[in-house]
């Protein structure tokens, strides 16, 4: 499902989605135009850019995407076959850079670029049919090959924050198991040479916070923006 902005709907982008069987709930959202799984997305022709640069709405806009807790966001900018976003007049052309490199930078914003709403509307279905599919899960880590045991217990002590291949070897001549490294207090764990409060703080959390997959914090996300909405 999509949700997208009532005020979209004379965009002709919701009664297209809707054509080609997408189901469509239509809502009064407080910031971007469309959600679709854990992408928000703020669709504006050129000359909306270049407007809300100029009156400043943009930043405001620019500001509420960034602080979200959606995984990604994206900024749409139509109508590169009908407009040029160049040489208008209203802005500076390096002004415009500027503030096409911040969105990027600063903001951490995707940007993409379409001909027309027709093709604005192309990337809304093809992100649709992506959210549907299930992720592969990929390994965050390399799995390299080990001679034996002791060098596969280092490997998992050098995983943790501020833990390397020196500090994991004197980490496990102290404790001796992965296990009693593990059920080790916070206290036990900052007496250790060169890891320390902050180090052992942070192992802690680490070994002691919830678990939640990124389904999970996907839904989180999406309900706080609801509650934040309302």
């Amino acid at each position: 499902m999509i949700i997208a902005d009532k005020r979209e709907k004379n965009s002709l982008v919701i009664a297209e989605l809707k054509g080609r069987g997408i189901k469509v709930e239509e809502k009064i959202l407080d910031f971007g135009d469309y959600i679709i799984g854990n992408t928000i997305i703020e669709r504006k022709t050129i000359n909306d850019f270049i407007t809300s640069m100029i009156n400043k709405r943009l930043i405001n806009q620019l500001i509420k995407l960034k602080e979200s807790d959606f995984e990604n966001k994206i900024l749409v900018i139509e109508g590169l076959d009908e407009e040029e976003i160049y040489d208008r007049g209203e802005l500076n052309n390096n002004a415009i850079r500027g503030m096409l490199l911040s969105i990027i930078t600063d903001y951490k914003i995707g940007l993409l670029f379409t001909k027309d709403v027709y093709d604005t509307i192309d990337f809304l279905e093809v992100l649709y049919k992506r959210s549907k599919k299930k992720p592969k899960k990929l390994s965050l880590v390399a799995k390299p090959k080990f001679s034996n045991i002791f060098e596969q217990q280092e490997f998992i002590l050098e995983s943790f924050p501020g833990i390397g291949k020196a500090l994991a070897i004197e980490i496990l001549k102290k404790f001796r198991t992965i296990k009693n490294f593990v059920n080790a207090s916070e206290y036990e764990l900052k007496r250790i040479k060169k890891l320390g409060e902050k180090k052992a703080r942070k192992i802690k959390q680490i070994l002691e916070t919830e678990y939640k997959s990124k389904e999970e914090i996907n839904q989180i996300a999406l309900d706080q923006y609801q509650i934040n909405k309302e």
